[in-house]
């Protein structure tokens, strides 16, 4: 592995684990933005299952979850599926986001553990950036259904960690 460049600061295992919490919350807000509001509301093929309203807010609230068993104060507000905008969205999304980061941060600069999450915060990130890019995928898929395809360009920006 190639050493850093002189005069470098390290990047330390801490920093870097902030880093990836934070472009991926970065990463779902891309494709939120992305979205056409016209797919917002179009019910999945079948009419089962969620919406992207309600993907997003379903994100939105996993983040809550375990910020509540945390114990962190005060939480974010919570979104409502059914009457969430995509405006709503992005303001929970961004709260919850910058809450995530004081957990996650309090945890490495402690224990590095997560209340009812083993076996440590490293995986704790890993499990957030699985959850939301597996359910990115499916508000992509769902986009797609629609009628309202998110573009080459989205699509591809969101694999572009380095830019966002």
């Amino acid at each position: 592995m190639a050493s850093p460049p002189p005069n470098a600061d390290p990047i330390l295992p801490a920093q870097s684990l902030l880093r990836s919490l934070l472009i991926n919350c970065r990463i779902t807000l891309y494709l939120l933005d992305n979205i056409d509001p016209s797919a917002w509301r179009v019910s999945p093929p079948g009419a089962n299952g969620r919406n992207i309203a309600a993907v997003f807010a379903h994100i939105h609230s996993v983040r809550l979850m375990w910020l509540k068993a945390n114990g962190h104060t005060p939480l974010p507000a919570a979104v409502d599926k059914e009457t969430v905008t995509i405006a709503k969205a992005r303001k929970a999304l961004e709260e919850s986001a910058a809450a995530l980061e004081i957990l996650v941060r309090n945890s490495v600069e402690g224990d590095a553990r997560i209340k009812n999450f083993k076996p440590d915060v490293y995986s704790f990130v890993g499990y957030l950036v699985a959850h939301e890019a597996h359910h990115r995928g499916q508000a992509s898929l769902l986009a797609r259904f629609a009628g309202y395809p998110i573009s080459k360009q989205t699509n591809f920006g969101m694999w572009e960690w380095g830019t966002r």
